[in-house]
C-alpha cells in the first residue's frame, strides 16, 4: 500500500521504537536477520518470478484456492455520507480441522481490492475512521511492470489461509476478489470485530520510493475518539505485530525496512481506519516496496509469496499459541 490516499498518509511522527519494543522483540528479530545475512550471501533472496504485464486484468492463478463466500454478512455504512456498500459477503474457512488452532478464528484482510479502478466514486466516498473521515479505499499501488497490489494480497491471503486451516483455524476473508469493489476500511474493521476474531491481519505491499526496500509491520497507536477506542487492543496487537515481525524475517530472508520502523520492522499509527476501529488484536504488513526492483523481484515470485505466507501464518500461529 502507498502512504498516499485513504490510510495512507505519511506517517506522522512518532516516538522512537528502540525502547521496549525493541526489547520485546529481541528473541526473535536479531537472529532471524543474521540468518538473513547468510541467505542473502547465498543467493541474494529471491527466486526470480517474473511479474505480470503491465495493465494486464488481475488474476489469481497462482493461488491455491478459488474464491468462496460467506452467506453471512457485516454491518453497512449506515449514517455515512455516499453510496453504501455492497453487500459485504466475507469468505468463511471450510469447517475447522483438528489441530492447535481449532476455535480460533483469524480474519484476513487482503489489502484493496481488484476492481476498485472500476469504481472510482464509491471508492473515493468518505468513512468515519474515528479520529477524522478518510477516502473509503483506494486502488493500491503496483509494481513498474503492472502486476497490482490487490492481486498480490490476495495471492498471499489465500495461501495463509491453506496453512492456518490446516493448523485448525476457522478463517474469514474481508473480500476474497468476490466482490464489485471495497468493502470501505471501516467495514473491513467491522468484519473483524462481528467475527470476534482471535487476531486480524491485513495484508498490503507497499509504494515507496526505488531504493527503499523491506517489511515493515503497522501496530495501533493508543487512540480514543469518536467511533474509535484502540485502547484495549494496543497491548494484544504489538504482541501479534511482534511474532509476524520476527517470524517472517526467519522465513521469507527479507530484512525489517531500511525507510521506516528504525531498523525493526515495527510502525506504530494512528491514522488508519482499519486498526482504529477494531476492538480485536489487529495489524497491518506491508510485506515489501513494489517500486524498488529487488523487492519487486521477490513479490512477484509464486515461491516468495509462500515464504511471506508461511511467515506471517506462522507468527499469527505462534501468537494463538501463546
Amino acid at each position: 500500500m502507498s502512504y498516499v490516499g485513504p490510510d495512507f498518509d505519511p506517517p506522522q511522527p512518532r516516538r522512537s521504537l528502540r525502547g521496549p519494543l525493541t526489547v520485546a522483540i529481541a528473541a526473535l528479530v536479531p537472529g532471524a536477520l543474521a540468518g538473513w545475512l547468510v541467505w542473502q550471501a547465498v543467493d541474494g533472496g529471491g527466486s526470480g518470478g517474473g511479474s505480470d504485464k503491465a495493465g494486464a486484468a488481475p488474476t489469481s492463478a497462482s493461488a491455491p484456492n478459488s474464491p468462496r463466500t460467506s452467506a453471512s454478512a457485516s454491518a453497512t455504512d449506515d449514517g455515512k455520507p455516499g453510496a453504501s456498500s455492497p453487500a459485504p459477503t466475507p469468505s468463511s474457512s471450510r469447517p475447522a480441522a483438528s489441530g492447535p488452532l481449532k476455535g480460533k478464528v483469524v480474519v484476513i484482510d487482503p489489502g484493496h481490492n481488484p476492481h476498485n479502478f472500476q469504481h472510482a466514486s464509491e471508492i473515493n466516498r468518505k468513512v468515519d475512521i474515528g479520529t477524522n473521515w478518510k477516502e473509503c479505499d483506494t486502488t493500491g499501488t503496483s509494481t513498474n511492470a503492472g502486476y497490482t497490489e490487490a492481486q498480490f494480497t490476495l495471492d498471499v491471503a489465500r495461501r495463509m489461509r491453506t496453512i492456518l486451516e490446516q493448523q485448525g483455524a476457522t478463517v474469514k476473508f474481508t473480500q476474497d476478489g468476490d466482490r464489485s469493489w471495497g468493502p470501505c476500511v471501516d467495514e473491513r474493521a467491522r468484519i473483524g470485530n462481528a467475527a470476534h476474531a482471535d487476531a486480524v491481519v491485513s495484508v498490503h505491499a507497499d509504494g515507496s520510493a526505488a531504493g527503499n526496500r523491506g517489511f515493515h509491520v503497522i501496530l495501533p497507536a493508543a487512540v480514543h475518539a469518536g467511533a474509535a477506542d484502540t485502547r484495549p487492543i494496543v497491548t494484544s496487537s504489538r504482541g501479534l505485530g511482534e511474532r509476524i515481525a520476527g517470524l517472517f524475517v526467519r522465513e521469507t530472508g527479507s530484512a525489517p525496512s531500511n525507510y521506516i520502523g528504525d531498523g525493526t520492522g515495527l510502525v506504530v499509527r494512528k491514522d488508519l481506519g482499519g486498526l482504529n476501529l477494531s476492538t480485536v488484536p489487529k495489524v497491518f504488513i506491508e510485506c515489501g516496496n513494489m517500486r524498488d526492483s529487488k523487492d519487486a523481484a521477490l513479490l512477484t515470485s509464486g515461491a516468495w509469496r509462500q515464504k511471506a505466507a508461511r511467515g506471517i501464518s506462522e507468527g499469527i500461529v505462534s501468537f494463538l499459541r501463546g
